[in-house]
C-alpha cells in the first residue's frame, strides 16, 4: 500500500538543508541533507526533493525551519545568500499553506517531546522544574538561542537572536582574545567564538595569547587535531569552546529564567559530546556567583537526534492540520 504523506519539513541552515516529509500518522520520513552551497536557491532544493521523493503527489502543508529571523512570513539567511517566503513557496509548490520558523525555534519545540535515547546529559542527572521554560542554544555556522513557553494550550516556541547578544570575557585569557577580536570586528558577540568559524577565531585567539604560531589553517583541522590529541593548543581550543558554550549557555538559562532544563544542539557540539561531560562545561554553566544555587538545580542535556528541528517543524505542521500531538 503506498504511504501517504500529509506535508513537507525542512530545517535550512548556513551549511545545509534537510529535508523530510510526514506521513499520516505524524512519523518524520525519508530525510534527505543537501549542501546548501550547492544550490541557488531554496527552492532549487525542495523541487529537487519533491521530485525525487514524492512525485506526483501532492503535499498540503510545509513548515521549513531556517536560520535567521522570520520578519512577516519572509526570511533572509543570516549566514547564506538566499531568501525566500511563506508566499513563494505556496505560489511554487502549490501547497495550501506554508510557513517559515526558526531553526532553534523548532529545536526548542523538539526538546520536550525527545526520547531518552536522543539525549546525552551533561553534569548531573535530574528533573527540570514542572512547567517552567526549556532553552535549547547551540553553534553551528552561527549560534542561535530559543526557549520553549509551557502552557495550559500546548507549548509555545520563541525565537531569538540571542548569538548576536556581546561576549563576556570569564578570565584574562578571554579578555585577552575578546581585545584580539574587538580589533578586527569591533563590537564581539558570542557568535563570534561560538560556531564554526569563532572555533578558528578562538584558535587563533589563544595561539596569540600564548605566543605561538597558529599552524592549523581552519576549524575542521583544529576539531580533528583537537580530537586526536597530540595537538595541545587544539585542544586547549576544543577544553575553551566548551567552557565559554557553559558560561554563555547559564547566562542565557538566568535571563530567560530556564528552570525546565537547558539543552544544547547545533552542529559543533555533538562532535565534543566527550569533552562537554568532562566538567568543564557544567562548571563553567554552575559558576553564576550570588545565583550558583539557581543554575546548579537545571538539568542539561546535549541534542543527539539527528533531525531535532524536523521533529520540530513536524508539531508546527501537525499543529496547522488541526492535529493534536
Amino acid at each position: 500500500m503506498k504511504t501517504v504523506y500529509t506535508g513537507l519539513v525542512g530545517d535550512v541552515g548556513g551549511t545545509n538543508a534537510r529535508l523530510a516529509v510526514v506521513d499520516s500518522a505524524g512519523r518524520i520520513r525519508n530525510p534527505k541533507t543537501y549542501p546548501a552551497k550547492e544550490y541557488g536557491s531554496l527552492t532549487e532544493v525542495i523541487g529537487e526533493y519533491l521530485e525525487t521523493t514524492v512525485g506526483r503527489q501532492k503535499l498540503h502543508t510545509a513548515v521549513i525551519a531556517v536560520a535567521g529571523p522570520v520578519v512577516d512570513g519572509e526570511i533572509e539567511f543570516t549566514n547564506l545568500d538566499w531568501r525566500i517566503s511563506e508566499g513563494e513557496l505556496i505560489g511554487t509548490f502549490e501547497f495550501h499553506s506554508a510557513r517559515l520558523i526558526n531553526d532553534f525555534a523548532a529545536q526548542a519545540l523538539a526538546a520536550p517531546v525527545l526520547d531518552a535515547d536522543d539525549l546525552r546529559t551533561i553534569g548531573p542527572a535530574m528533573r527540570g522544574a514542572e512547567g517552567a521554560p526549556i532553552l535549547v542554544l547551540g553553534a553551528g555556522t552561527g549560534f542561535g538561542v530559543s526557549m520553549v513557553v509551557r502552557t495550559e494550550r500546548g507549548d509555545v516556541a520563541i525565537p531569538s537572536e540571542g548569538g548576536h547578544a556581546g561576549f563576556a570575557p570569564y578570565d584574562g585569557v578571554e579578555a585577552a582574545i575578546w581585545a584580539s577580536l574587538r580589533r578586527t570586528h569591533g563590537r564581539v558577540s558570542i557568535e563570534r567564538l561560538l560556531s564554526g568559524p569563532g572555533l578558528y577565531s578562538l584558535y587563533r585567539g589563544l595561539a596569540d595569547v600564548r605566543g605561538v604560531a597558529p599552524d592549523l589553517k581552519d576549524e575542521k583541522e583544529v576539531l580533528a587535531a583537537g580530537q586526536a590529541g597530540g595537538d595541545l593548543l587544539a585542544e586547549e581550543t576544543l577544553d575553551r569552546f566548551c567552557e565559554i558554550l557553559g558560561s554563555v549557555a547559564g547566562d542565557i538559562a538566568l535571563i530567560c529564567g530556564a528552570r525546565g532544563g537547558v539543552y544544547v544542539s547545533g552542529g559543533m557540539a555533538p562532535r565534543m559530546a566527550d569533552r562537554l561531560a568532562s566538567g568543564g562545561f557544567r562548571r563553567r554553566f554552575e559558576d553564576k556567583g550570588r545565583l550558583s544555587d539557581y543554575t546548579r538545580d537545571i538539568p542539561t542535556h546535549l541534542i543527539v537526534h539527528p533531525f531535532a528541528a524536523l521533529v520540530g517543524a513536524a508539531r508546527v505542521l501537525e499543529q496547522m492540520e488541526g492535529s493534536v500531538l
